[in-house]
């Protein structure tokens, strides 16, 4: 027979287990999860290591636009120096190893490096957009305009990171045990608000200025190389369409 102290002991021991993330994946999933995070965080923070070396080291390089290539290397700095580590030491752990307090940081910084991504890549097409197309008004573009909309990037990932954190929507481990995200299991009204509200700031309006800026961005070379009178507009155009096909 068990004593009342060994009842409660395994009652306790059971609603410990139950409280804690139960993985999707096998242990040896996990550990293939983790080669490859381990490998693409290396290589990705290597290889941005070196982009901001080259910034660093080419004074001439230091551009208005430029500008928005450095603060891309920095969002993937992010992601592969704190994201990619975190994730691949849970996987080889086969669970979530850093508590509450580290599930709110990790999720928090991978959605705030995310989002700021996405931003700093609408403001490439916006650039490309205004350069091409609208030459004089991507002329006359200072190092301010630049400076606001590159500000606006991050603030906006800030604001969205930010918001489960303070109580609109929450963070939480996910299905596989070794990453965090928004907690979608509770489905209330806060995650699906907050979830709608992040696709359309953050996925259909910056996915639709993309599109319409590239199609336009497209259509004005083809138009240009087609009827052979780049001499009329007022930009270096081999540099712009170089620079184009890159981004």
């Amino acid at each position: 027979f068990l004593s009342p102290a060994m009842f409660l002991n395994d009652s306790a021991n059971s609603s410990e287990s139950d409280d804690e993330p139960h993985s999707a994946f096998s242990q040896a999933e996990h550990n293939i999860v983790a080669a490859y995070l381990i490998t693409a965080g290396v290589i990705s923070l290597l290889s941005n290591i070196v982009v901001l070396g080259i910034f660093v080291k080419y004074k001439e390089l230091r551009t208005a636009t430029n500008a928005i290539i450095i603060n891309l290397a920095f969002t993937d700095i992010g992601v592969s120096g704190i994201g990619y580590p975190m994730s691949a030491a849970s996987d080889l752990h086969g669970s979530w190893k850093f508590g509450y307090t580290g599930c709110q940081i990790y999720a928090a910084l991978n959605i705030f490096f995310g989002m700021a991504s996405i931003g700093l890549l609408t403001v490439v097409a916006i650039d490309r957009y205004l350069t091409i197309c609208k030459p004089h008004i991507g002329s006359r573009l200072t190092a301010t305009n630049y400076t606001t909309l590159i500000l606006a990037a991050w603030i906006n990932a800030l604001f969205w990171a930010s918001m489960p954190v303070v109580g609109w929507a929450s963070y939480a481990p996910d299905p596989t045990g070794a990453t965090c995200t928004v907690n979608w299991r509770k489905n209330d009204t806060s995650f699906v608000s907050y979830t709608m509200s992040v696709i359309a700031v953050n996925f259909v309006i910056p996915l639709s200025v993309m599109f319409y800026c590239y199609y336009n961005v497209s259509k004005t070379m083809k138009y240009y190389m087609r009827n052979s009178c780049l001499e009329n507009i007022n930009i270096d155009w081999s540099d712009q369409v170089d620079v184009t096909k890159v981004w």
